[in-house]
């Protein structure tokens, strides 16, 4: 019972949240003029014919992919106490240092992938690890550090991109690196979905999906089954009581920021690996952020972050078939704004209904137990009758005196 209450108190902030933002959202659309239902029935629709379902599926997963890799991201800064707003700059600059290493080189398929992932997974790494060094060393606030860092990877990442690593033709609209030979392509899951007797979409499926999914065990598993996730856990919840139980609390806020910005460096590959091949000026920006909301409503868990991710691609499909029944895209940030301000709140009275839970059972544990005589109202231990439960620690004393004697 105690472990289903547990689980129904970690669910009620998520699902508070939703229904919340679908009220509110509700509203909006209402008092725009438009029927909320409709509007409802319109983000439902994945299609009329099976090619039309396959090819909304596709665009969700597609999307979800980089939205659970910016999760993962600001979820282990969160479970060390830690706020990783810098993760947009980070995969930023990451994906397109990685673009520009994977376009200067021509290596076997599987290799010249590998080195891809490597560089990006470092550039990101050590980007926020430079947030990590200034917190140990000079006492910065990573809030500040990594908001201020965004926008140096940001204008770094443009300078790049219009000077040095410029790979189209000058006078074109559309700015872009040098395009990745094909054997740094990742191969697409379109022949799992024929597989499994869907139709054909028109678009790939990216083949990174699997990659999110093992980086997602791989990571529960660190956090959960290690020495290393209990150490970082510690650390958040009191680094005074870790470090005095040996661990050392200053390298965890490095190495957690440095693990933090690795898997920051990933988000960006997706897109780049399975359907860009290039980074350009309009190469899909604000993943990052987004992240944020996905951690906070998938409460920090790879599983919750997992179907946070589909929740958040489901709304952003959504926004092109809301334009073409008359109603405003602008619905679908209502809705994703309104989730990331509802589970603030919800999770709040969620962490408090679980403290008085544990009060309740707390207090119940420390009541004393019944005399021989069958109930609480008998004679007390010192004879006093109703007041023998205040007055219970007398014969514990004289025990005390009793073994010193």
């Amino acid at each position: 019972m105690n472990r289903l209450r547990r689980t129904g108190l970690a669910l009620l902030g998520p699902v508070l949240a939703i229904l919340v933002a679908l009220v509110v959202s509700g509203i909006v659309i209402a008092l725009i003029g438009e029927d909320p239902f409709g509007a409802l029935r319109v983000v439902a629709d994945l299609g009329d014919t099976p090619s039309q379902q396959t090819q909304s599926i596709v665009v969700i997963l597609n999307r979800a992919v980089p939205l659970f890799l910016a999760g993962l991201a600001v979820s282990i800064a969160f479970r060390m106490g830690l706020f990783n707003i810098g993760v947009e700059g980070q995969y930023r600059l990451a994906t397109i240092l990685a673009a520009a290493v994977g376009a200067a080189v021509t290596l076997p398929g599987p290799l010249h992938v590998l080195l891809i992932v490597v560089v990006a997974m470092v550039v990101g790494a050590l980007w926020a690890g430079i947030v990590g060094v200034l917190k140990v060393t000079r006492g910065v606030s990573e809030v500040i550090s990594s908001i201020m860092l965004n926008f140096v990877a940001l204008g770094t990442a443009s300078f790049l991109l219009t000077g040095p690593l410029r790979g189209s033709a000058e006078g074109q609209s559309i700015v872009t690196t040098e395009t990745i030979p094909e054997s740094g392509w990742f191969p697409s899951l379109n022949g799992l979905l024929t597989g499994l007797g869907l139709a054909e979409p028109r678009s790939e499926l990216y083949g990174f999906l699997l990659v999110a999914a093992v980086v997602g065990i791989l990571l529960s598993v660190l956090l959960k089954r290690t020495r290393f996730g209990f150490d970082l856990r510690a650390t958040g919840l009191s680094p005074s009581a870790a470090r005095a139980s040996g661990v050392d609390a200053s390298g965890m806020v490095v190495k957690t920021m440095l693990l933090s910005g690795a898997v920051a460096g990933l988000i960006g590959l997706p897109e780049l690996l399975g359907e860009a091949h290039e980074f350009g000026t309009e190469f899909t920006a604000g993943l990052g952020f987004l992240g944020i909301a996905v951690a906070l409503l998938g409460r920090n868990s790879p599983l919750g972050i997992a179907v946070a991710a589909l929740l958040f691609a489901f709304l952003d499909r959504a926004a092109l078939p809301l334009q073409f029944a008359d109603i405003p895209s602008s619905v679908v940030t209502i809705i994703q704004g309104t989730i990331v301000l509802a589970v603030v709140i919800a999770n709040e009275i969620a962490r408090r209904l679980a403290l008085r839970s544990a009060e309740r059972a707390g207090s119940s544990a420390a009541a004393p137990p019944p005399d021989g005589n069958g109930g609480g109202g008998g004679d007390s231990p010192t004879g006093d009758g109703p007041d023998g439960g205040r007055r219970a620690a007398t014969p514990v004393a004289g025990e005390q005196q009793g073994a010193q004697a």
